[in-house]
């Protein structure tokens, strides 16, 4: 079992795809950070504050799974935090060639911090969090697509309750 990994995203919000690849991660390292990034290029539909606390809620059966959020680069966060690998989930090859850029990148900016690529349960392979919101916004159901702190929240977004 390895020491210390991240799990970065944007999580907005966190889906059960994101969930498993949060529970199987900490199945393999012996703790896990569950870390909000605040990508620049999207317009989130929660705060990160918001963000924190829906992944704290629906991480809390976890015991080695803590949260946190940065808006550094991710390798300069890992470096701090003195991680040994970064956790990244795929649902399908067309995240591979996305995900292999970054990955690329970060070998450069940190070649001491692998890269662990784990592919979602088959039953998440459609799922993102755009997707959720787009459903969400329409009062359509997303029972079972995230966890249940999340979809509460979603309603109360779009005032579904």
């Amino acid at each position: 079992m390895g020491k210390l990994a991240i799990c970065p995203g944007s999580f907005d919000p966190i889906t059960n795809g994101h969930l498993d690849i949060i529970q199987r991660g900490a199945n393999v390292f012996e703790e896990v950070i569950v870390t909000v990034f605040n990508n620049q290029s999207k317009s989130p539909l929660f705060s990160v504050e918001e963000r924190i606390e829906l992944l704290e809620e629906s991480t809390k059966h976890i015991p080695n799974v803590t949260v946190d959020s940065s808006s550094r680069l991710l390798m300069d966060y890992a470096r701090e935090k003195k991680a040994h690998a970064v956790i990244r989930g795929l649902r399908a090859v067309s995240d591979f060639e996305y995900e292999m850029q970054i990955t690329s990148m970060n070998r450069k900016l940190n070649e001491d911090i692998e890269t662990l690529f784990m592919m979602t349960n088959n039953q998440y392979s459609f799922l993102s969090s755009s997707m959720v919101k787009e459903i969400a916004k329409y009062d359509g159901n997303i029972t079972g697509l995230v966890p249940e702190p999340v979809e509460k929240a979603l309603k109360a977004k779009f005032n579904y309750l």
